[in-house]
């Protein structure tokens, strides 16, 4: 195969898309930032791509809830190309702001009769958490995480807290092994906040559905693609690729 090509989904109030066009591209890809509208005008435009990425940001202003018009938007217009572009074996990653809307859109976890059966609520602490996290990797069957066990990355958000409707639904997602990445303390144990910075439960930071290929997460990989990005870089070396690097080198080797 040649180049990977990835559409990287621009929409109104989104401020990710040239971080993660560069990570993409960092990562040996192709990437393209598309307007939603263009999407919509043409859905069969996903065709040419093998990745889709939702990137963050404060789509429609966050308007009703986080993510909350993006996902409508997702539902009403695009559920049918979305759905056959996962179907057809590629890969679907949202980030922040994405990963609110996926969710929402009943991407990850599927709607039954009573809607959509898990969200991304209000953060417990009452407050927008901005700081870097500890993250454990359970990747068993999420191509993007592969190789990772501990990894340290960004977050900003104010509705990052991942909530099931019922026990019942938390249970059956830790069963299938969706629950992908969880905050952890440096040595890679689950604490209270704010180690846990939002209140999810069972410390989820990350999801997948249940095929894999759609992995959505609250914190920014794209954001600690280089060892610069990075806090404590004199200490960890400026040479030392950042964290989420190779999230975005899976992706790409996927296709290879």
């Amino acid at each position: 195969m040649g180049t990977v090509r990835v559409l990287v989904l621009r929409s109104p109030g989104a401020n990710c898309d040239l971080e993660s066009q560069y990570a993409w591209e960092l990562a040996g890809a192709h990437a393209d930032r598309v307007h939603i509208n263009r999407l919509k005008e043409k859905p069969s435009l996903l065709q040419q791509y093998q990745i889709l990425m939702i990137p963050g940001g404060f789509s429609y202003g966050d308007d009703v809830a986080a993510g909350k018009i993006l996902a409508l938007e997702l539902q009403a217009v695009l559920n049918d190309a979305l759905v056959d572009f996962r179907d057809a074996g590629k890969l679907i990653l949202g980030v922040c702001n994405g990963f609110q809307a996926l969710i929402k859109a009943g991407l990850l976890v599927p709607p039954d009769a009573e809607g959509i059966p898990a969200t991304l609520a209000a953060n417990a602490s009452g407050r927008f958490e901005d700081r870097w996290v500890c993250l454990k990797a359970h990747a068993s069957r999420c191509p993007f995480l592969a190789g990772y066990e501990l990894l340290q990355l960004p977050i900003a958000h104010g509705e990052g807290r991942f909530i099931c409707r019922s026990s019942q639904v938390l249970e059956e997602l830790h069963r299938q092994g969706q629950i992908v990445l969880t905050y952890v303390d440096s040595e890679g144990r689950p604490g209270p906040y704010p180690v846990n910075p939002n209140g999810s439960q069972l410390d989820a930071a990350g999801i997948c559905d249940a095929t894999g290929r759609v992995l959505g997460l609250m914190p920014h990989p794209e954001r600690h693609v280089l060892g610069l990005q990075h806090p404590q870089w004199t200490r960890r070396g400026y040479a030392r690729p950042g964290d989420g690097l190779r999230l975005f080198q899976n992706a790409v080797r996927y296709f290879s």
